[in-house]
């Protein structure tokens, strides 16, 4: 940390900088005419030397190599100096350059074994800077095969040489066995190093002459290639170098990095360069520690200016760039291997304030569950910033909070800062570190070497340790030992280190001497030596200031780490150090120092960690979000996955800016789910990590490795620096853009997968734009890599006991390696002393070795491989076999295939770390479930029919489903002749193949065909695939889709490609790469009748399809087919029934969801095969596909809701309880019926007659037996009551007497009719004849023929039906009986015989199409027991279809002219009820689940059925409670009510001649309990009606599946037994026989029981609950408020009682409810404003209404009673406070501090709803 303090002197000289800036201005205008400024006085001694300068015609002018690098160039100077003066266009090229007369000749050149020594003499010229060294000894030696070194030193006087650890004269080889050959030129002298195997000079120093003088050392060389990296500490942006005339200093310095050339805090003077794309690489290191500056010109020249000591030079020459890393860190001493915990994720920020604040933070990370080991205090944790110690006020209970760290599994770690505070304690005490520090005689001296030098730092006047002195680390690691005696901290970071002071020099001052003001000053900040540090003469034990000042952090680190080695013995604890040399990775870890939060510097860090890398310092990070300046959310969150990626993680900010730790952006904020995901995916990779720290220890390699160490045979790599490898292994792509989801991204050379899906990538060596939406950021796995893994957990301490795995990336040869290294994590020198677990990975021939090369830790051994994924596998896995060598391989059963993506899955094995062991799997190249059956016909295949077809046979044994006749995987009957891209989409043409004619499928093939793909919007896409030339049959059923598309490329979530063999479409969701339809498969088929289309699926989690009875809400895909033609068929396995809707949800694996529709009403079947995958089949019209992309479930279902129409609204007497039966025999019946219900006082509002009410079953008409219903009707309407009727579509024709219904239908031309005549297609249903005696003792067969009369059906898609439909309705309420609801039954459309009264149709190619889809009675045609399927109908457009196309939409078009007739009569909302329903069929009305039996299978499937229909848009959904045959009997009735309360369609309904089942008809008990639970219904009323509300508006589920609202817990997926109402109440019902508990699963929140008000304090388990036989378990979510209202008879009554709320409040007490209100039964009140709105809000003991809308107010309905909260915390409350009308009062409550509810009471104040609330209790 750093804070900037100008001092005068700063200010000063920011002064003169300005006018010497405008000074040299003139000076280039000046100049530039060859002209000096002002004449120089020279020297009576100065004679220049005459030197040659080159020709001006053709100089090479990037060579010029600068003579005046210390100002603005002169020709007066330049002629003092003897130098070449000619003046450029540009100020960049130096003007004065060296001629030939300087530098020095060689002489006396002898060779010994491993090198040679020469004199050199200076050739007499102008000196630069004075004190020129007339004699210079030049040493080389040939250190090893690969490292050649050379130095200049003076052999007359010693100068300073850099006393480093590990770099140390040694012997070396002989020349002749190296890599390199040396040329030693003598006049003028120069050295060339020279790779002998191409000849390529990779070192040459005669580009420029040798300046040797005792402050100014200059040498320059040329370099073979343009790519050159390195050099530090600065901010280079760029990874590779900038060659155009760049000046680096390099001197420590505590600086702010920016976007400038500033020396920063580490003094490295290494680079690399990469010569050509053999791979071969140099590096070249100055072991040099004195100020200097590094200038870089094209050509390319690198120029060195050194302030002082020797010349010491290192080359390196490697293979590649990676070994000459490796080289270089051999040298200077390899990194320190970090202990596990180092891996982990740090929290730190400068100055929490207190350590309250600390806590909180901890609290909050550790509550979101963000990984996070280690959590840090900067200065602020120190009384008045005094090393040693701490603030005993804001900051007590500082050692029990480091325990409480450690109790979590945590660590904790503590800043320490050199400068040592000269002043007293707080408390007037002595500062004992200061005095102890005064006693061992530490300090940095002055000049005198006698006196302490004082500067001033963050604690004020300072004195500085001498950490050069052996003495000073003594005392320091005393000082570390006695404060962790204190406060047990774990590791150390120590910052301030350059050596950083507020005061220039000292406060005295620095004297005017040669130290302070040397001749040349390199380009370092400020010019001054002593800028922000000590004086330069001031005096170390290893020297001057002015040699040593670059030391002192790399001095500091070793004191440290011997520090550790006193206070950790034997542990390898954490040093973090700012200030860095050559070697002082083997000592520390770095961080990237003050960054600013900024985008840039986001993207700097990426070059800044790449250069540590190089620099032997690998443990480097930045700090993520931002040191400096406020962050943003959106630069946090993508630092955040960035960091989460930096091998040192730490997010750390400074004082005064805003927070910014993960947590702090909101428990469930974006940010904070994905650095939870990111760092979990961290710590999931820490072995892999673990293992790459091993490799950087023991053999140097680097860790956050850039692109060219890999690819260096690819050039486009070496300028990569936005993105970077984890080792060989792991390509990282962050975002560094704002407002950016797409990212240009170099995919090198390599087989690549992405690591969150394991799905293999197509790209190799290209340029892509990389998906990275707001929660993503690239991470790829390369294939042939190994990576070991770990179970996360949210610290390392957690994580390290939980079972290891193996991720294998295939290559394209199906071969993989990899390494694991394991040790306890913490001890030091484990790999010195072998106590580790060392492993090698191999991957051939199916065969995964797993060897263990090295075994001597046995504590290791109680871990496990538990897992094991294989990506990129070429055939399909059949079998896995496991075993310790090939002589013990056993079956291991516990594995899976993903066909999609081939990956193998293997889990539960049991192999203990520490041993060798073998995976092998078996594979086929067509697997069983990669068969996609090529025979779906009626019947079973043969080898003759399939052989006949063209496919292929292969018999099936035992009982799997698996098809024996199935397509070759080369299927492709279209070919892909063309394809346009546009903005919108894409079209494309296909022609049938005839190469694949030799498969004859059912029908006859079209032979051209177009595909349109539609970019809707950003979640929403269409794509159809139709005949090019002949029109088809398409879906008239309006959607809500834009007129054209408005989506756009940057924003949509998914990504489309038309593929050609074989031809599909494939889509992709781009956040995950995650294809979510792959139609690429065999089996392609679009024929004249026989359409078949599959697609692979990318989970087994499917949803959907019906009307059919499934066996579970999560479809089997184990090889089913379900069939989908609405009948008249009454639930049962595998049948279709009354509904018809070719729709799914899928969800992925990682959590998103998507839905799929097919408009398309013809028959059609779907199979689901293990694949996954499904096939569509359908026997006419197009594929026309529509996708919703999410990415939640609910999200999902809501844009299918868009786009189908959102649910109708119904009244809100339409969510009472309601009662029916077929079989009343009278009007007498339900009279006493409803006398009994009301005098059990049971809540009911709707009673309903079936088609017993009615004359002969004819619509519109009442019988004998029920002439006084209308009477009753109107009397029960008076009570508040509604009523609803049925009616049935048949409409009979055989009446004697008028029959208005008919005979306005012929007049208006309504009825359904043979194509091209006028004669009705005649049929049977319920309609009696007259004048017959009707027996009740025969069957429904029997009747058919005994009595039922013709009947005609009316066509609903004409608009005539529609006016005549709205008139029969009108009459029959104006002139027989008032109704307030219609229930359509019937409409399939159902007959009673099969497809006329002759049971013969006229086309058997309709009727027995070529292929008959898997229906219920296959083989009895598609006529069976409905109309002919060549009848004709007649479009809203006049166009005419047959009912083979629209059968399936018959209900469809029936319910909106319906609903129209209704609100047209009773001008008043009313409802629907059809039995037959379509896509948008919600729209107008709702369902019922059709004629299901008296058991607990059925009341089971009730819930599936009532899940699948909410999905459909159709939340208005029941099933007939206690069910519709056979009688039921009183458990499963009682079962039933408890289960049909919480029905959105609340109605208990029968057949007739079995026992009644109404409440009130069993005993005294039965009606109570239905009391009871329907009571409960009642008050909740309120807050269903507002869910209604919602789905009106904005579509989704009103009966939500939990996976809707916690779709990140799997657990969820596939629970449909319990069932939310909104996303608030939770039912967990008893649907078997005889059970009083039940198993529920409580999602991950706080729930309260509706029952008690308590907090069941259960989460994320399955729990039992207990559940007598009158309760049904109920649960409320805490964070949401719930409006309710006390019950009544009806609603009528309960409108009028008193409103409550429940305020269930979550973990940080708050929750926010809404509450929509209206008339009831008004239509459209939404949408004529009509409404009233209000929002509920509870934050803390604070509870507000808000009125956001006002457009109803009847203050009877909205009055205000009683508040319960629960949750509120075990605070005892003392008052409640309301704020109303401008008035406060206070109220009268109730509490239960055990409980946590608090009872409000309201009745005796007025108040309502309608006007703005707010409640505060204290």
């Amino acid at each position: 940390m750093a804070k900037k303090k100008f001092s005068g002197l700063e200010i000063s000289l920011i002064v003169l900088f300005i006018i010497v800036t405008i000074i040299a201005i003139a000076l280039v205008v000046v100049l530039a005419t060859k002209v000096p400024a002002v004449e120089e006085v020279k020297s009576p001694t100065s004679t220049p030397s005459p030197g040659r300068c080159p020709p001006e015609q053709g100089e090479p002018l990037n060579e010029r190599i600068n003579c005046i690098p210390e100002q603005h160039p002169t020709k007066a100077k330049c002629e003092e100096r003897g130098c070449c003066w000619r003046p450029w266009n540009n100020t960049i090229i130096p003007w004065c350059f060296f001629a030939d007369n300087h530098g020095y000749t060689a002489a006396s050149v002898t060779n010994d074994n491993s090198g040679l020594k020469a004199t050199l003499s200076r050739i007499p010229s102008p000196t630069l800077f004075g004190e020129d060294i007339k004699s210079v000894l030049l040493t080389t030696q040939s250190q090893t095969r690969n490292r050649f070194r050379f130095k200049l030193t003076d052999p007359n006087n010693k100068r300073y040489e850099v006393p480093h650890q590990f770099v140390k004269d040694g012997n070396g080889i002989p020349a002749a066995d190296t890599l390199y050959d040396v040329k030693v030129s003598e006049n003028p002298f120069s050295i060339k190093v020279i790779r002998k195997s191409n000849n390529k000079v990779l070192f040459d120093t005669s580009i420029g002459p040798l300046v040797y003088s005792n402050q100014y050392l200059q040498i320059s060389t040329r370099l073979p290639s343009e790519y050159i990296y390195g050099f530090g500490e600065h901010i280079h942006k760029r990874f590779r170098h900038d060659l155009y005339w760049k000046t680096w200093p390099i001197f420590t310095r505590d600086e702010i990095p920016g976007d400038n050339n500033h020396n920063l805090y580490g003094h490295q003077t290494f680079f690399m360069g990469i010569e050509d794309n053999s791979g071969k690489s140099y590096g070249v290191f100055l072991m040099n520690s004195n100020a200097m500056e590094v200038f870089i010109q094209p050509t390319p020249i690198i120029t060195y200016r050194v302030t002082g000591g020797v010349l010491d030079f290192y080359i390196f020459l490697g293979d590649t760039p990676e070994q000459v890393v490796q080289q270089y860190q051999e040298l200077i001493g390899r990194p320190a291997m970090p202990a596990y915990w180092n891996l982990g994720f740090q929290l730190s920020r400068w100055n929490y304030v207190s350590l309250d604040k600390v806590k909180e933070v901890v609290r909050r990370n550790r509550e979101a569950g963000i990984p996070y080991d280690a959590q840090v205090t900067d200065i602020d944790y120190m009384e008045d910033k005094k090393d040693f110690t701490y603030d005993e006020v804001a900051f007590k209970g500082l050692p029990e909070f480091a325990q409480d760290l450690h109790n979590h599994g945590q660590k904790y770690i503590i800043i320490l800062d050199p400068a040592i505070s000269i002043n007293k304690r707080a408390n007037g005490a002595e500062y004992q570190t200061y005095v102890r520090g005064n006693e061992q005689n530490v300090w940095v001296k002055e000049s005198d070497g006698t006196t302490s030098l004082i500067g001033e730092v963050w604690p004020g006047l300072t004195v500085y340790p001498d950490f050069t002195n052996p003495r000073t680390w003594e005392w320091w690691a005393n000082e570390c030992n006695l404060f962790h005696q204190q406060v047990e901290y774990d590791g150390l970071w120590i910052d301030m280190n350059e050596v950083s002071s507020f005061i220039h020099g000292s406060q005295k001052g620095c004297a005017p001497n040669l130290l302070n003001y040397p001749p040349f000053t390199p380009g370092i900040l400020d010019k001054i030596m002593y800028s922000k540090t000590l004086c330069m003469d001031a005096v170390q034990h290893w020297g001057n200031q002015y040699d040593v000042h670059s030391l002192y952090g790399y001095s500091m680190a070793i004191a440290t780490e011997k520090a550790v080695e006193k206070v950790f013995p034997n542990k390898r604890s954490f040093i973090l150090t700012r200030s860095t040399f050559a070697g002082s990775g083997h000592h520390a870890a770095h961080w990237l120092g003050d960054n600013t939060a900024s985008w840039e510097q986001m993207e700097w860090s990426i070059t800044g960690m790449l250069e540590f890398g190089m620099f032997g310092m690998p443990l480097v990070g930045a700090d993520i979000c931002g040191f400096l300046a406020n962050t943003t959310e959106e630069l946090c969150r993508r630092w955040m996955q960035l960091g989460a990626f930096y091998p040192f993680s730490r997010n750390h900010n400074a004082e005064g800016y805003a927070e910014q730790d993960p947590a702090f952006w909101g428990a469930d904020s974006l940010l904070v789910n994905t650095s939870r995901h990111y760092l979990t995916i961290r710590y999931t990779l820490l072995p892999f990590l673990y293992t790459l720290f091993y490799r950087a220890h023991a053999f140097g390699e680097t860790v956050a490795r850039p692109f060219l160490h890999e690819f260096y045979e690819d050039p486009n790599s070496w300028i990569e620096d936005t993105q970077f490898l984890w080792g060989p292994a792991l390509l990282i792509t962050p975002v560094l853009r704002p407002e950016t989801k797409y990212v240009s991204a170099y995919i090198p050379d390599a087989t690549w997968y992405d690591y969150e899906t394991g799905e293999k990538r197509p790209w190799r060596k290209q340029r892509v734009d990389m998906y990275l939406p707001e929660d993503k950021i690239g991470l790829h796995l390369r294939g042939g890599y190994i990576i070991p893994t770990q179970q996360p957990d949210v610290t390392t301490t957690a994580s390290r006991k939980n079972p290891l795995g193996l991720i294998v990336a295939l290559d394209e040869n199906q071969a993989a390696k990899g390494e694991l290294f394991w040790d306890d994590g913490e001890s030091k020198d484990t790999i010195e002393k072998k106590i580790y677990i060392l492993y090698e990975f191999s991957v051939s021939n199916n065969n995964l070795i797993v060897n263990c090369t090295h075994s001597s830790y046995p504590e290791g051994n109680t871990l496990v491989f538990k897992t094991i994924k294989v990506l990129g596998l070429s055939a399909t896995v059949t079998a896995v076999t496991v075993g310790e060598n090939d002589q013990q391989m056993n079956p291991h059963l516990a594995f899976t295939f993903d066909a999609f993506n081939k990956i193998l899955s293997i889990t539960d094995l049991t192999f203990n770390l520490g041993k060798t062991f073998i995976v092998r799997w078996t594979t086929q190249s067509f697997s069983d479930n990669e068969k996609f059956t090529c025979y779906p016909d009626v019947g079973t295949a043969t080898e003759k029919t399939c052989v006949e077809r063209g496919c292929i046979w292969e018999p099936v044994s035992g009982l799997a489903n698996v098809p024996p006749c199935y397509f070759p995987s080369n299927h492709n009957p279209y070919l892909l002749t063309s394809t346009q891209k546009l903005a919108t989409g894409i079209t494309a043409e296909l022609q049938l193949n005839p190469a694949s004619a030799r498969i004859k499928l059912p029908s006859n093939p079209i032979s051209t065909l177009r595909v349109e793909v539609k970019y809707h919007k950003n979640d929403m896409l269409q794509f159809k695939i139709y005949d090019a030339h002949h029109k088809r049959y398409e879906v008239p059923v309006p959607l809500n889709i834009p007129d054209t598309p408005t989506s756009s490329e940057e924003n949509r979530l998914y990504d489309v490609e038309i593929k050609e063999n074989p031809f599909g479409i494939q889509v992709r969701r781009r956040s995950t790469g995650k294809l979510i339809w792959d139609s690429c498969l065999p089996g392609f088929a679009f024929n004249d009748q026989f359409i078949q289309i599959s697609t692979r699926l990318p989970s087994q989690y499917l949803y959907g399809f019906g009307e059919a009875e499934h066996t579970a809400f999560k479809r089997n895909l184990n090889w089913h087919t379900w069939g989908m033609f609405t009948r008249d068929q009454p639930p049962g396995y595998k049948l279709n029934s009354y509904g018809f809707h070719p729709y799914y949800m899928a969800l992925e694996d990682e959590g998103n969801a998507h839905g799929v529709l097919l408009q398309n009403s013809n028959g059609m079947d779907v199979t689901f095969q293990p694949t996954p995958a499904l096939t569509y089949r359908t026997i006419g019209g197009i594929l026309d596909f529509y996708m919703f992309l999410g990415p939640t479930p609910e999200g999902a279902t809501k844009q299918y809701h868009e786009v189908i129409g959102f649910p109708v609204m119904p009244p809100y007497w339409a969510l009472g309880f309601q009662l029916c039966r077929y079989g009343y025999r009278n009007t007498s019946e339900i009279e006493q019926l409803y006398n009994d219900m009301k005098a059990a006082q049971i809540p009911y509002d709707v009673q309903y007659t079936d088609i017993n009410y009615m004359e002969r079953q004819l619509d519109f008409t009442i019988g004998e037996r029920f002439k006084t219903l209308p009477q009753f009707v109107e009397k029960i309407r008076k009570e508040g009551m509604k009523y609803i009727v049925i009616l049935d579509p048949a409409i009979s024709g055989n009446e004697t007497q008028p029959y208005p219904a008919f005979e306005r239908g012929i007049q208006k031309d309504v009825f359904v009719k043979w194509p091209n005549t006028n004669d009705i297609c005649w049929a049977k249903v319920w309609p009696d004849l007259p004048n017959i005696t009707i027996d009740e003792t025969i069957t429904e067969d029997e009747a058919v023929n005994a009595s039922r009369a013709h009947v005609a059906f009316p066509d609903f898609f004409r608009n005539s039906t529609s006016e005549w439909w709205t008139r029969e309705i009108y009459d029959f309420y104006n002139e027989k009986m008032k109704f307030d609801g219609l229930w359509i039954d019937m409409n399939e459309p159902s007959s009673f015989v099969n497809g006329t009264v002759t049971n013969k149709c006229r086309n058997d190619t309709l009727n027995y199409p070529p292929y008959f889809p898997e229906l219920t009675k296959r083989n009895e045609g598609l006529h069976f027991r409905t109309m002919c399927m060549e009848t004709e109908h007649i479009l809203s457009d006049g166009s005419s279809v047959l009912h083979y196309d629209v059968h399936n939409l018959y209900g469809w078009s029936q319910v909106k002219p319906t609903l129209d007739a209704l609100r047209n009569t009773t001008g008043l909302r009313g409802i629907v009820i059809s039995r037959s329903t379509y896509p948008t069929a919600g729209r107008w009305g709702g369902h019922w689940l059709g004629d299901n039996y008296a058991n607990w299978e059925n009341l089971e499937k009730s819930l599936i059925g009532m899940l699948e229909f909410n999905l459909f848009g159709i939340p208005y959904v029941g099933a007939d409670i206690c069910g519709f045959f056979n009688d039921s009997e009183y458990h499963l009735c009682a079962r039933w009510m408890q289960v049909g309360a919480f029905y959105p369609y609340s109605r208990n309904h029968n057949i007739q001649f079995t026992r009644r089942q109404d409440p009130v008809s069993w005993n005294e008990t039965f009606a109570q309990m239905s009391k009871k639970v329907l009571e409960i219904r009642y008050t909740l009323l309120p807050y269903f009606y507002t869910q209604m509300h919602e789905a009106h508006i904005h579509g989704g589920t009103v009966i939500r599946p939990l996976m809707h609202e916690f779709f990140d817990d799997k657990e969820t997926w596939e629970i449909y037994k319990q069932f939310l109402w909104g996303p608030a109440f939770m039912v967990t019902p008893v649907i078997g026989p005889f059970q009083t508990a039940v198993n529920g699963y409580v999602p991950k929140a706080r729930w309260f029981d509706y029952h008690t008000g308590e907090d069941i304090k259960v989460r994320g388990k399955l729990q039992t609950f207990s559940a007598p036989f009158d309760t049904i378990n109920l649960h409320v979510r805490g964070g949401y408020i719930l409006p309710c209202q006390e019950p009544a008879q009806n609603t009528y009554y309960s409108r009028q009682k008193y409103m409550k709320l429940i305020v269930a409040a979550d973990d940080n007490q708050t929750a926010k409810g809404t509450l929509f209100w209206d008339d009831g039964e008004s239509i459209d009140t939404y949408e004529k404003n009509q409404y009233t709105l209000i929002e509920f809000n509870l934050n803390q003991k604070n509870l507000t209404s808000t009125v956001l809308k006002d457009g109803y107010r009847n203050k009877s309905e909205m009055k205000l009673g009683s508040i319960y909260v629960w949750g509120k915390g075990t605070t005892s409350i003392s008052q409640v406070n309301l704020t109303y009308g401008g008035n406060e009062q206070q109220l009268s409550f109730t509490q239960d501090e055990a409980k946590e509810i608090l009872t409000i009471d309201l009745k005796n104040v007025t108040v309502t709803l309608d006007e703005p609330i707010q409640i505060s209790w204290s």
